[in-house]
C-alpha cells in the first residue's frame, strides 16, 4: 500500500477585504466592504470583512441594503493590481514548502506535502504557513488537512478566520454527513433544491443515497457528489493545471463566404448565445470578449475588448462582439467567426458598478436566462430564437444548423507568469 497522501487547503479569508486593511491599518477590526462605485454608494458587495458579515453584510447584496444593515460599513473599491500582488506573494511562500502547489483562484490553492514534512508534523507545517502568511503579508488564512482535495477544502471551511482543521475519512459521518447538502463544495442552490426535492437534505443524505438515482436525476455530477460525500476523491495536485487556458467560446464556418451584414449578425448572435449559456451553466462571467475572423484567402485576425464589468448575458455579450465587428472588419468576404469569453470569473466574486434599478434589471435577466438556457438544452439551439435570430427557414438555414462549430474551455490568468513557481 503506498503512503497516504497529505494535502493542505489553503484559504484566504475575506482576501479582498484583508488586502485592504493589511494597506490602510486603521482598517483592522471594522465592517469593510468592497463593492463597485463605492463614491456614489452604487454597486454590489464582492467581498466583506468578517465584521461586517456579523452585521449582516454579504456579498452579493446591493451596497444600499449593506449600508442599511451596517450603517458605519466602510467602503472601498476593488484595487486588483493589490489582490494580484498580495496573491503572486502567498504562492510564492508555499512553494518554499513543496513544488507540488496548484492555484485554484487568486486567493486559495491545493498543495501535496506527502513528502515534505519528514521534518516536521503536517500541523507544525500548517501553523508555520499560517504564521509566515499572516507576519510577512498580514493577512489571515485558514488551511484544511485531508488525505484529498474535497476534504481539504471542506476542512478549510470548517474554521474562519485563522483556523487549521484536520479532516480525516473515519471522521466523515460525525462531522460531514449532519450537514445541510448545500454546505457541500460542489453542490450550488440548483442541485440542492432538486437533492431537496428527491427528500435528500443533508450530506449523509447524499452519501447514503442510490447512486442509480443520483445519475438518473443529476446525471454524472450525480455520481461525482456521491463520491465525495463518501469521502472519495482521486485527484490529484497538479502544478500544470495553472497552464491550461480559460475561456469559453465557440467558432462556426459559414457554408459560403460572404459580405452580408444580416447573415453575420445572425451568427454572431447564436454564437454570443451559445458562450453566454455555456458561461451561466459554469456560473462565470467573462471581463473580455474576443471576436475571431477568418477571411476567404484563410487570413484570420482576433480582436478583444475588455470590459467595464464582468457580463454573462447574450445581450451584453453580443453587443461587445458586434461592436467589434463594425471596428475591425475590412470588408472582404468571411469563411468563419467566433465569440470567445475570456478573463473568466466565478459569480460569487463578479461585481458590476450599478444602482438598484441596473441591480434588479440584472437579477430578472439572469432568472430569466436560467429558464430560456434549460428550453435550449432541452429542445436545442433553435429554441426561443428571436426575429433575426431565426430568419427564415431556406436552403442557407439548413445548411447554418449544421455548420461546424468550435469550442474551448481555458484556464484564467492563473495560467500567467503570476503563478510559475520561480
Amino acid at each position: 500500500m503506498g503512503k497516504a497522501r497529505i494535502l493542505f487547503h489553503v484559504d484566504m479569508n475575506s482576501f479582498y477585504a484583508s488586502v485592504e486593511a493589511a494597506y490602510e491599518p486603521e482598517l483592522q477590526g471594522k465592517p469593510l466592504a468592497i463593492a463597485g462605485n463605492a463614491k456614489e454608494r452604487r454597486g454590489i458587495v464582492v467581498t466583506a470583512s468578517y465584521e461586517a458579515r456579523a452585521r449582516g453584510v454579504k456579498p452579493p447584496m446591493p451596497l444600499w441594503e449593506a449600508m442599511k444593515a451596517c450603517p458605519e460599513l466602510v467602503v472601498r473599491q476593488p484595487n486588483f493590481d493589490r489582490y494580484r500582488l498580495a496573491s503572486t506573494q502567498m504562492f510564492q511562500l508555499l512553494y518554499e514548502y513543496t513544488p507540488l502547489v496548484e492555484p485554484v483562484s487568486i486567493d486559495e490553492g491545493y498543495m501535496d506535502v506527502t513528502d515534505a514534512t519528514s521534518q516536521m508534523s503536517p500541523i507544525e507545517m500548517a501553523r508555520e504557513i499560517q504564521k509566515r502568511i499572516k507576519r510577512e503579508l498580514n493577512l489571515p488564512s485558514s488551511i484544511g488537512i485531508a488525505p484529498n482535495k474535497f476534504l481539504a477544502k471542506m476542512a478549510s471551511d470548517m474554521k474562519k478566520p485563522m483556523g487549521i482543521t484536520v479532516l480525516r475519512k473515519r471522521e466523515i459521518a460525525d462531522k460531514l454527513w449532519p450537514m445541510n447538502s448545500i454546505e457541500m463544495h460542489g453542490i450550488g442552490g440548483k442541485t440542492a433544491d432538486k437533492l431537496e426535492k428527491m427528500g435528500i437534505k443533508t450530506i449523509g443524505d447524499v452519501a447514503n443515497a442510490s447512486k442509480d438515482l443520483l445519475h438518473r436525476k443529476l446525471g454524472v455530477g450525480g455520481l461525482k457528489i456521491h463520491e465525495r460525500a463518501n469521502g472519495i476523491d482521486l485527484r490529484m495536485v497538479d502544478p500544470d493545471a495553472v497552464n491550461e487556458f480559460k475561456s469559453i467560446g465557440n467558432s462556426t464556418t459559414l457554408p459560403e463566404d460572404t459580405t452580408d451584414a444580416v447573415k453575420v449578425r445572425k451568427i454572431i448572435t447564436n454564437l454570443s448565445d451559445s458562450v453566454g449559456r455555456r458561461l451561466r451553466r459554469k456560473d462565470v462571467y467573462a471581463g473580455n470578449i474576443q471576436l475571431t475572423i477568418r477571411y476567404h484567402d484563410r487570413k484570420t485576425v482576433t480582436r478583444s475588448s475588455k470590459l467595464s464589468h464582468p457580463v454573462f448575458t447574450h445581450e451584453d455579450i453580443l453587443a461587445a462582439a458586434w461592436r467589434l465587428w463594425e471596428k475591425y472588419w475590412n470588408g472582404d468576404p468571411v469563411r468563419l467567426l467566433g465569440v470567445t469569453g475570456m478573463d473568466l470569473v466565478e459569480k460569487g466574486t463578479a461585481y458590476k458598478q450599478l444602482d438598484l434599478f441596473a441591480y434588479e434589471k440584472d437579477d430578472k435577466e439572469h432568472r430569466l436566462s436560467g429558464v430560456v438556457d434549460d428550453l435550449r438544452n432541452k429542445y436545442g439551439e433553435n429554441a426561443l430564437l428571436k426575429g433575426t435570430q431565426a430568419g427564415n427557414s431556406d436552403r442557407s438555414d439548413e445548411l447554418r444548423d449544421k455548420q461546424r462549430r468550435g469550442t474551448s474551455l481555458e484556464k484564467d490568468f492563473l495560467r500567467d507568469e503570476l503563478f510559475r513557481k520561480k
